[in-house]
């Protein structure tokens, strides 16, 4: 939904604008580089025009290159919008054009807010939302509506934001991820499995400004069907959020590991596992300058994942090991994946059941863990690890 004839898509982000002014410029940079790419990848055209707290794209395309730009990490809303002079009688007549374009029925609202020196406008804030107010009231008329105002929770909301030299005129805003541009913190490794909880830790940290390097590491016979190419298919979902970064998949294969791990560890198997993969992230990490490790795990969701059970696992690495899912219900992981696109893909068995022993240990300790373990584990995740085969990954 935008105005007739609308020219530019206004583009909000948020934790931008406290940082410092170098940094602020650097990450502007970053999400204008972004949202170029996501254009790009959408084959959609615009210039990019970067203000302060602002960015702009100017195009014949409002409503894609809206959508576009609301689907780039950095971005907390867009609008597409029309661009008018900084008077009254301007923005009266866009708020009644835009009225009589997309009002469809109930109350409405004009929210306006004024930028600039004074002496810009002989007019304030309020004078444009009781002037704009009337102009689209009477609009309604026209229509053969009976208007009626809400401004607390109305059915059809128009915006105004007027500054010295334009205002612009929209009627909606459509909520972007938020959080920082991709790009802007140092990579991380992910740990994929194909299963619903992953692909959504990864996505928080891409949200968060930091590029993932996926990596699965594929069981094996124990692996459930058509594994991998679900695994696969989820980081095809997480790339169309990151056109421009590379989301090529690290495959690992350690299936001959996990038919030992099952044959030879009882209760213990699952935390011997945990760390394998753990160190088989930290060695991919080391050799792609990554500075972490993310999973999806969420405390006391598996036998593997109790406070306890983490403790463990976490010693065999020193690389922090994220983990946004941490406190989060499965109920609201299984929404959020639902949300980006990867449900579909990751409802399969991820085949670590198929490993797991009838009773698995849930408060384990790091020193009978170690006792239990091959002593040559992490010897084999290093090398499972250069063994790795790398997957193109297309958004």
């Amino acid at each position: 939904m935008h105005p007739p004839d609308a020219d530019s898509v206004l583009v909000r982000h948020g934790e931008l604008g406290v940082k410092s002014e170098q940094v602020r410029r650097k990450m502007e940079g970053q999400l204008a580089d972004n949202i170029r790419a996501m254009l790009d990848a959408r084959g959609l055209t615009g210039d990019i025009e970067q203000r302060r707290n602002r960015l702009f794209i100017h195009t014949d395309q409002p409503e894609d290159v809206t959508a576009a730009a609301a689907d780039t990490f950095g971005v907390t809303s867009a609008s597409a919008v029309i661009t008018v002079d900084p008077t009254l009688s301007a923005i009266e007549d866009a708020l009644a054009a835009t009225t009589r374009e997309e009002y469809d029925d109930g109350t409405f609202a004009v929210n306006a807010r004024r930028a600039g020196p004074a002496e810009a406008h002989p007019f304030s804030s309020t004078d444009i939302e009781s002037d704009g107010g009337t102009a689209v009231w009477e609009t309604i008329e026209e229509l053969g509506g009976d208007p009626a105002v809400d401004l607390d929770d109305p059915d059809f909301e128009l915006f105004v934001e007027c500054r010295a030299e334009e205002a612009y005129v929209f009627c909606e805003k459509r909520t972007g991820p938020g959080g920082l541009p991709l790009g802007t913190q140092r990579p991380v490794v992910a740990l994929v499995s194909g299963g619903i909880d992953s692909p959504v830790a990864a996505w928080e940290l891409m949200k968060r400004g930091a590029p993932v390097i996926p990596v699965y590491v594929d069981l094996g016979d124990y692996g459930g069907p058509d594994h991998r190419a679900r695994a696969l298919s989820t980081v095809s979902e997480l790339a169309s959020y990151a056109p421009g970064h590379d989301l090529s998949v690290t495959v690992v294969d350690a299936g001959d590991v996990v038919a030992d791990l099952s044959q030879e560890l009882g209760s213990l198997r699952m935390l011997a596992l945990r760390r394998f993969m753990l160190v088989v992230a930290e060695a991919i990490a080391r050799e792609c300058d990554a500075v972490g490790i993310v999973t999806g795990e969420a405390i006391g969701q598996k036998s593997s994942q109790t406070s306890a059970n983490i403790a463990v696992t976490d010693a065999a690495t020193v690389l922090p090991v994220h983990r946004p899912n941490l406190t989060v219900d499965k109920s609201e992981i299984t929404d959020h994946a639902r949300a980006i696109g990867t449900f579909e893909d990751s409802t399969i068995d991820t085949g670590c059941n198929r490993v797991a022993p009838s009773h698995p240990e849930t408060n384990g300790s790091l020193e009978a863990v170690r006792a239990a373990e091959p002593d040559d584990l992490f010897e084999r995740a290093r090398a499972c690890a250069r063994d790795r085969v790398v997957v193109p990954i297309e958004s």
